[in-house]
Parts: C-alpha cells; sequence; structure tokens
C-alpha cells in the first residue's frame, strides 16, 4: 500500500507556487489513495504518449504530490519502468525518460519488424472473420484520423491497427517481446515528424496488409508489412540525431 501523502508545510506550499515540471504537469490525479500499480501505469500512459520528450526529467516530490503519497511508491514505481526501459537513473541526474541514439532506434525497429512479421505469419493463418472486422474497424479509425490531419491520433491508431493483425495469433510472450519494442520507441513518435505524402504512403501501405490479412494471404501480408517498415526505417533514418544528454525542459 502506497504511503500516506507528506504533510504540506511551507516548503510544500512555496513548491505549489513554481509551474509543474512536463512530467508532473501531464499526469492524471489518481483517487483514494493509489496503488503502486496504478502509479506505474500512469508514468507509463505519460510517456507512452510522446509528451514527454525522451531525456525530460522526472522529479520525485512533484510526482509523490501530484499521486498524493510518499516518495517510496514513485520510486519503487519508477524501478518498474527502468526494467522496462522507459526509464533511465544516475547519481546526479536522478531520473528521466530514457534517451535512444538513432541507431538504437532503428536498431529496435529492425527488431519490430522481424517480430511482428513472426507473429503474423502465425495470425493470419488461423484470423477468423471476427478478427478480420476487428482489423478493419482499426484500419477505419485510422483513415478517420489521417483525414482529420490528427498526427496524434494517427499514431495512436497505427499501434491498434499493428496488434489488430496480431491479435489472432495469441502468441503472448512473442507479442510482449513486439510491444516492448514499441514501447521503447513510442515517446519519439517518428510518425509525428514525416510528410502528409509519407504519412499517405504508410497508409496506403496498411490497406494492402488489411487486404491481404482478410483474404488470408501469408506471402502478401509479410510481403505488405516488410515495405511498411522499410518506410518507417527510412522514417527514423532522418530523424534528428539525440545525444545522451538531459534537455533543458523549457525548451
Amino acid at each position: 500500500m502506497p504511503s500516506p501523502a507528506p504533510r504540506r508545510g511551507s516548503a510544500a506550499a512555496s513548491a505549489e507556487a513554481k509551474p509543474l515540471s512536463p512530467m508532473a504537469s501531464r499526469l492524471a490525479r489518481l483517487q483514494g489513495g493509489p496503488s503502486q500499480q496504478a502509479i506505474v501505469d500512469e508514468l507509463r500512459r505519460v510517456i507512452l504518449t510522446g509528451d514527454v520528450p525522451p531525456g525530460t526529467i522526472i522529479p520525485l516530490d512533484e510526482v509523490a504530490a501530484a499521486f498524493a503519497v510518499s516518495l517510496i511508491p514513485v520510486r519503487e514505481s519508477l524501478k518498474v519502468l527502468i526494467g522496462e526501459g522507459l526509464v533511465t537513473h544516475r547519481a546526479r541526474a536522478g531520473y528521466t525518460v530514457a534517451l535512444l541514439t538513432r541507431t538504437e532506434l532503428q536498431e529496435l525497429y529492425v527488431a519490430r519488424g522481424v517480430l511482428e512479421n513472426a507473429v503474423l505469419a502465425v495470425a493470419v493463418a488461423v484470423a477468423e472473420p471476427a478478427d478480420h472486422r476487428v482489423a478493419a474497424e482499426a484500419h477505419a479509425r485510422l483513415g478517420t484520423a489521417l483525414q482529420d490531419g490528427d498526427h496524434r491520433a494517427y499514431h495512436r491508431e497505427s499501434r491498434r491497427f499493428h496488434f489488430a493483425l496480431a491479435a489472432p495469433a495469441r502468441m503472448r510472450r512473442l507479442e510482449a517481446m513486439v510491444e516492448s519494442a514499441w514501447n521503447l520507441t513510442e515517446p519519439y513518435r517518428p510518425m509525428s515528424s514525416i510528410s502528409d505524402a509519407e504519412r499517405g504512403l504508410l497508409h496506403a501501405d496498411h490497406q494492402v496488409m488489411l487486404d491481404a490479412f482478410t483474404a488470408g494471404d501469408t506471402g502478401a501480408l509479410l510481403t505488405a508489412a516488410s515495405t511498411h517498415h522499410d518506410r518507417l526505417l527510412s522514417a527514423v533514418a532522418a530523424l534528428r540525431e539525440t545525444t545522451p544528454s538531459v534537455p533543458d525542459p523549457a525548451g
């Protein structure tokens, strides 16, 4: 159980007068003495949305105040996220959202492509009409986001579409590895930086993938998925190189 909220003395009141950090300002206020798992889930959610860039400082005191708990469950929650590769900790710099180099991002996308293809090869062979409907609905939401020019929604719905294609395989361990690779790259949201023309090509890939999936055509699905991953790799290669330093949160 989380410890009681810290007492609010003059120091706390002074802290409340300052603008909240990027991380603390985006946390949802959890009611009723949140469990450690709830804290982990909320911290993870904020990181995966990409609202706090890699390298963003995670101030323990502000996070604890946001959740009305002591520092202990916050530290324990951050340890979980360190294990997932989403958070890093350095003695002098404290906790930050994990920062990857462009090369590391490229490696993760390569790994993700290989893992996804392994799952898709099984999924397409066992998918049933209900699975086809779920994938088609996910693709429709993706199309709506594209038409609306909502890049955040497009990024979110793209993930849902990919996972809808993989779900019929029911390969839980392999799917967890795919999800881990996705999560590590999510804070960078490279698809938010590409041109409308490039986004259109990616969406065309999605249509080909959906058609192959619903037709039960393994070869066509894997070919389309490989083409799609090559485009993603090109987008990642075009990103500005990141360095292992902590950016100015106000920048």
